[in-house]
């Protein structure tokens, strides 16, 4: 018996990355998993690997900076499955400039698609979950899980839209916390570090054209000096803590942004 079966939860930019580790998580752990990316073919890859690994899921495409899309997503799964108990909104982007070269179109799209995204993710998701109804205890309404990042608690050179976009979804989170705690939805966030993926491969590239660094130096100098455990993460690793929060071991909990990091942010 898997801690969540019975569960059906979405997972928004699922496709790779911390999002499919998420995905992938879930889905062992017992939930039926929708599997939503704006890359159909990704999404539909690992909605194929959940199966092969006796899981059920289901790949829908979906674009997080349209709220038609987002509602469509929560409609959908609700006419397949029944009803929505999980929503995580782990969909995001990073632009890797310094801030006199980011452009308006640079500063419009991190934030359409990492606080907008999860808006709208949150929103259509909580009105399913109000609609069903709950128990009467904290979580048993359904869970809310946003993706926000270390630099939710300190901005980071080169990542200025990022870093505000992140700050927002932390905001976000604890103020939806608050309006959703009388209708026993928790709203909770994860915080990663410097994860092995192919954004921070992007990221590790992108500062070296400015500061010359070769490729890997810029990755391999944040482990050594930043990260406690001195070493970079997994993303089966941030995948553990959000099955936490996905569970009932974590009804008393929201309003938290939490880091996953090794050891990079100590509050």
């Amino acid at each position: 018996m898997g801690k969540l079966d019975g569960k059906i939860a979405i997972v928004t930019g699922a496709g790779r990355g911390i999002g499919r580790g998420i995905a992938m998580r879930l889905g062992a752990d017992g939930a039926t998993i929708v599997v939503s990316d704006i890359l159909i073919d990704n999404a539909k890859k690992v909605a194929a690997e959940i199966e092969a690994a006796g899981g059920k899921a289901f790949a829908i495409q979906t674009d997080v900076t349209k709220q038609e899309q987002c509602e469509a997503l929560v409609e959908q799964t609700v006419a397949k499955y029944g009803k929505l108990d999980i929503m995580v909104a782990n969909a995001g982007i990073g632009i890797v400039k310094v801030s006199l070269d980011h452009t308006e179109e640079d500063w419009d799209k991190t934030l359409a698609v990492n606080v907008k995204g999860v808006f709208f993710c949150d929103i259509a998701a909580a009105k399913q979950m109000i609609k069903q109804g709950h128990k009467g205890y904290l979580g048993s309404g359904g869970k809310i899980i946003n993706c926000a990042s270390i630099a939710a608690h300190g901005g980071w050179a080169y990542l200025p839209a990022y870093s505000a976009s992140k700050f927002a979804v932390r905001g976000f989170t604890q103020a939806f916390a608050k309006e959703m705690a009388p209708n026993k939805i928790t709203v909770n966030a994860y915080c990663p570090g410097i994860v092995g993926t192919d954004m921070w491969d992007l990221i590790d590239e992108k500062i070296g054209a400015y500061t010359g660094a070769k490729k890997g130096e810029t990755l391999k100098a944040s482990v050594d000096a930043l990260i406690l455990a001195k070493e970079v993460g997994k993303p089966e690793q941030v995948a553990g803590y959000v099955s936490y929060l996905a569970s009932e071991d974590a009804d008393y909990m929201t309003g938290q942004s939490v880091m996953i990091d090794g050891g990079i942010v100590l509050v």
